[in-house]
């Protein structure tokens, strides 16, 4: 029998250009850090500036 991931890939979405332009993994068990639900500040290669980057879930 399988055992279940604990990990999981989520992708961070630009909050003006809407692209998804950054993938990263949470792990199930602790749950989502409150700095990535809240929004993380990215670079956005579209915009060509650093924006708020919120989870957008597949």
């Amino acid at each position: 029998m399988a055992k279940k991931p604990s990990r999981q890939y989520v992708w961070l979405q630009c909050s003006e250009s809407g692209d998804l332009n950054y993938r990263t993994q949470v792990n199930l068990q602790t749950g989502i850090p409150e700095r990535l639900t809240n929004g993380i500040k990215k670079y956005s290669p579209k915009l060509r500036k650093r924006t708020i980057h919120k989870i957008k879930k597949k």
